[in-house]
Order: structure tokens, then sequence, then C-alpha cells
């Protein structure tokens, strides 16, 4: 952790034992009574603590804000839902990259029982969001829409902002070299392991989409939404 996020904080503070926030500051970190961690309220402030006390059942510390919440990049994010394992890995590297917006969607050759699935229906991706923005040390993470179909997802992504889409059959423009508007918001859809269908090709075709690739060879979802969330925010002048 690069930073320690909370819902809430107030210029005194108190931390069960057991949360595991509390387990990093003594375990990992180490910290004693009278030092400082860099800690930050989720979409909010960011600012030093002070451990003021310490003992079995709690920690106590002081809270000083003393930066507000940097914007996320403008960039929304279409995934096809993949095994939660994997989505697990998605989400949290997205947020790390600082992505603005994410639309989770089912796709023609999705396994339905993905959107159902506990990382969903218990909110335990939002833990993981929280773990990549601490992870970046940031105190911003993304909205998180779902869609049933590709259809849904482009239309909750709109259309006031470039739109691409990576596809592994069609191949389209280099994502690495592909000319954009730097202040222009950009919309980017990846589909799972088997790809969008012919159907779901035409949709994106009909909503002004470019057809982008990153390479020659076929990557996972996982790799897929990192490598080219990277390339495109550099294309943006982002990173």
């Amino acid at each position: 952790m690069n930073i320690i996020l909370f819902d809430h904080l107030d210029a005194t503070n108190t931390l069960a034992a057991t949360d595991y926030r509390a387990r990093h500051i003594k375990g990992v970190l180490r910290l004693g009574v009278g030092e400082h961690f860099v800690a930050g309220v989720i979409n909010g402030s960011s600012g030093t603590a002070t451990l003021l006390a310490s003992d079995t059942e709690q920690l106590t510390f002081s809270y000083s804000a003393e930066a507000a919440s940097e914007a996320l990049h403008p960039l929304t994010l279409i995934v096809v839902q993949v095994r939660p394992i994997s989505m697990r890995r998605i989400l949290r590297e997205a947020v790390s990259l600082g992505v603005g917006t994410l639309i989770l969607s089912g796709a023609d050759s999705v396994e339905k029982s993905y959107a159902s699935a506990k990382l969903y229906s218990e909110g335990e991706y939002r833990s993981i969001l929280i773990d990549g923005a601490m992870q970046s040390g940031k105190t911003a993470i993304p909205p998180v829409h779902f869609a049933h179909t590709i259809a849904e997802a482009i239309e909750l992504a709109g259309s006031d902002a470039e739109r691409i889409v990576m596809d592994n059959k069609e191949r389209g423009e280099r994502l690495s070299t592909m000319v954009l508007e730097q202040e222009q918001p950009v919309v980017l859809a990846i589909g799972g392991e088997r790809g969008f269908s012919d159907r779901e090709r035409s949709l994106f075709r009909d909503a002004s989409y470019r057809f982008a690739t990153i390479g020659e060879r076929v990557l996972r979802t996982e790799t897929a939404v990192s490598a080219a969330t990277a390339v495109l925010l550099g294309r943006m002048g982002r990173i």
C-alpha cells in the first residue's frame, strides 16, 4: 500500500486492531506511536496520518489533509466479463492506471454465470478497486457500470468521445501509432477470451468505433487490458 484509504477521516480516528489496514500499519510498516503514514479519503483528500496510540484492541491516529483528490483520466473502459479471478486483476490494474469509468459487459460468447459471481453480488469488487487505488498512491476510484450486452455497453459509454475497440479478428490501426486529440475523452472496448462475435463487430461499426490492435499476438483479456490501456494513455498524453 502506497496510501491507506478510508471512507471518512476526522482530525482524530480509531481503527480496530483486526482491520487489515491496522495490520499493515503495525506488521508491514512497523510504525510506532508518533510515526507517520500516508492516508486519504476515498475519492477525497490525501494527507499525513500520525499514530497516537496502539494496543491490542485498536489504533488511534490523527489526520491532516494536504491535497485534494486528483481527477482520473478521461478514459472509459468497456471490458467483457471474464472469469472472476481474472476480473479481479483487471479491476485492480485499471484503477492503478487511473481509468476514469469502467463498464463491465456481457457478450455473445461469454459464460452467463460470470455476471452473477460473488465478486459482484457481495460487493467484493469495490474492495479490489480500493486496493488498486492504494497501490497507485491515489484516492480516486472510478464508477463501475454493468451491461448485459454489448449494445447496452455502447449506449452506456455514449458518443461524446473517441471510440476504439480492440479486436483479434478484424485487424485495425495500430494503437501505438493512432492519432488522438490529447484533451478528448476516449472509450476503449476490449473483448473476452473468445473475442467479439460478428454481430457485435457490426454494432461497434454502427456506433463509429475505430478497430485497433496492439500486435499480432492473441493476449489474455487481463493482459490486453493493462497493455492497451497503458499504450492508449500514452497516446492521449496522460503518461
